[in-house]
């Protein structure tokens, strides 16, 4: 975890450039900042992240308050103009993200293939699992450059349409035939076991309610900041 100083954030109107800016602020905070509107910014000693440009003043405060609401919400040590500050609170819901993470933590906890190939449906099933949507909105994301009509818009359609088909394409090949590998193999993993709950009677612990060892820790990871 983040010590406490780096994970502050300050979310101000820059007295400079006129820029509504938030600095600092750790993976969890930059999520929220993003889906809040503001866009990242990295450079190469600091991340921070700005609103888009263009906006007037009333949606630039409107955006910056509805940020600070869900920052807060998130218990984000944080501080603000007091243009954004609001005693409003948002509940938020389960991030699709944060969704087809929960697959990849089970993942690490399964001791069977078949529980592996069972979790690895959800991502390759062909009409609507996550490699099927995330195809959708390259997809999607490549026609709707393509129509804009700026000089650089549609070679950048026709990079999305080709990762869409071939980079994305070779990673649903590859898991869909793990997925089927696995499926077929039906065994258990040969280093992690199922728990039966049982302490032996030479258990040191008073308090340990079965005899298994801890488990390893997951890696960390590591994602591009």
């Amino acid at each position: 975890m983040l010590p406490l100083a780096d994970r502050f954030l300050s979310l101000r109107r820059d007295p400079h450039s006129g820029e509504v800016l938030a600095r600092g602020g750790g993976p969890d905070a930059h999520s929220i900042l993003e889906r809040s509107g503001f866009v990242p910014v990295v450079r190469a000693h600091e991340t921070y992240h700005r609103l888009p440009t263009g906006l007037d003043s009333g949606e630039e405060i409107r955006l910056a308050t509805r940020a600070v609401a869900r920052l807060r919400t998130a218990g984000v040590p944080m501080e603000c103009d007091h243009a954004f500050d609001t005693d409003v609170r948002e509940v938020a819901d389960l991030t699709l993200g944060a969704q087809v993470g929960a697959l990849a933590a089970d993942i690490w906890r399964a001791t069977t293939s078949e529980e592996v190939a069972d979790l690895l449906a959800e991502v390759t099933a062909a009409y609507d699992g996550v490699l099927a949507g995330l195809s959708d909105v390259l997809v999607a994301t490549a026609d709707f450059y393509r129509e804009l009509g700026g000089p650089a818009d549609r070679p950048r359609g026709e990079r999305l349409q080709y990762l869409a088909v071939h980079g994305l394409g070779a990673v649903t090949a590859d898991l869909r035939e793990s997925r089927a590998d696995l499926a077929d193999r039906r065994t258990p993993h040969p280093r992690r076991s199922v728990c039966n709950g049982e302490v032996p009677p030479a258990e040191r612990e008073a308090s340990a309610v079965c005899a298994c060892p801890p488990p390893p820790p997951a890696p960390v990871p590591t994602r591009r900041r």
